[in-house]
This record gives structure tokens, sequence and C-alpha cells, in this order.
């Protein structure tokens, strides 16, 4: 089968209609969304029945999860005040796990953790890619052999020391972030504007092959829509895809 990939769309209802509309040209009829529909200061009702109207199936990220209990700050709370109640638990009810083949395993971010990245760990203040050993050792034992998991933005494919491969499409609609967490605050930056996602070729749970897209959409349009919303941080990720550099 081939299996369109998107992940991390965040409210971009410009981006996420470009690649619906790349996969559909391309003629690929299978599609799964690995989570966060919808927090962003963009257009987040429209993406989220977007999603509903196409039935593809997703899993719950963490700020799908966020925004149905109620965030009271920053995206999440945006996202929320332009949702009905049913919408919104609608989010709150996605699984966190789906298995679209034999053989494959679909979440966020970690299997047991949707707010912790497995591909990835923080270097200086920015997202980097972790060794093989350290993405085995938090996935632990699966009987999946192929694993898509998004939540870091960041395209990445990684074959592990006992033949599993893990695949992270990158993100639809939201090119770079700031997570000023303690204790580790940092950056995820893609570097560019464009619109990623990804299409496997999957056969008995094997990955035969796998097309990581970048796609050319109307960002400058979607940074207009989160200037109007007074979100400059935004505004500069979505043209740019690094995030505004201070003094």
């Amino acid at each position: 089968m081939h299996l369109a990939v998107l992940a991390d769309i965040h409210g971009n209802i410009l981006a996420l209609d470009a690649v619906l509309a790349d996969i559909d040209r391309r003629g690929v009829r299978n599609i799964l969304n690995l989570g966060d529909v919808v927090s962003g200061p963009l257009r987040p009702r429209d993406c989220l029945e977007r999603i509903l109207a196409r039935g593809i199936p997703t899993v719950r990220g963490n700020h799908d999860r966020w925004v149905a209990e109620g965030s009271t700050g920053g995206s999440d709370a945006f996202a929320r005040d332009r949702l009905d109640p049913a919408q919104a638990a609608w989010l709150g009810a996605l699984p966190p796990a789906l298995e679209p083949a034999a053989g494959v395993l679909a979440f966020h971010a970690q299997p047991g953790d949707d707010n912790a990245y497995l591909m990835e760990e923080v270097v200086a203040g920015r997202l980097l890619p972790a060794s093989a050993e350290a993405v085995s050792a938090r996935l632990g034992a699966t009987a999946a052999t192929l694993l898509l998991c998004g939540h870091s933005h960041l395209a990445g494919l990684l074959r592990l020391p006992d033949g599993r491969v893990v695949l992270n499409p990158g993100s639809v609609g939201c090119p770079a972030y700031v997570d000023p967490t303690p204790p580790s605050p940092h950056v995820s930056e893609a570097g560019s504007p464009l619109a990623r996602y990804a299409i496997a070729e999957i056969e008995g749970g094997r990955l035969l092959g796998c097309e990581m897209i970048a796609l050319g959409y109307d960002h400058e349009g979607a940074a207009t829509q989160a200037e109007a919303a007074g979100r400059p941080g935004w505004a500069h990720a979505l043209r740019t895809g690094v995030m505004p550099r201070h003094a």
C-alpha cells in the first residue's frame, strides 16, 4: 500500500489544502494524520472540518489533548475558542495510537507519551537527531517493524539496529517553533517555509520506499493570518522556517 503520512498541521489550512491537493494529484488514497490538528493562530476550525470531511484517520497529539482539556494559554486557547464543544470533544477522544497496517504503529510523539521526542534530543537549545541506540531505548520492545511519529516538526527517517524503521514526515503547517519549557528551552527549525509530508510504500509491515515531500504553498498568506492574530513570531516562522533571533 501507499500511505500519505501527515503530522502537525497546527491550524494551517492553506498548507493542509495544498498537501491534500498534492496527494490527490498523485492518486494516493490512504492518508494518516499523526496529530496536532488545530493548535495555532490561523484557521483551526477549517482544518478540523477538512480532516472530518475527508474521513482521515487521526491519532491524538499533545496539543489536541490540551485543546480538548480547555487549555487557557496561547495557540491552544486560540484554537479552543474557535471550536464548538463537540469538535473539542472529538479531539480529546482521538486514539493515542493506530495500526494502519499489519506491522505498522502510528503515534504522535512516543508510544506511551504524547509530549516526548522520539528521534531528537535538545542540544545547546536546539533539536538535533538522537542516536539510533537512544531511539531504540525510548521505543522499547514493539511488535511493529515500522513506527510513524510526529511532534518534533522535523522530517526524518531512521533504521534502528534491530531493523525497525522510524519515520517522521515533518510538519504540514508549522515549520519552526520555540518551546520555552524548563529545564531545556529550545527551538525546532525546518529551515524553510515549505509544507512537509511523506508517502510511504508499505508491504508486510516493511517500508519498501519513502518519498519525503517538501511542498510550496501560500506561506505568505498563512503568515499574514498569524500577524492578524497578533503573533509575529509565528508569522516569521511561517515565512522563513526559522524562529526570529532577538538581541
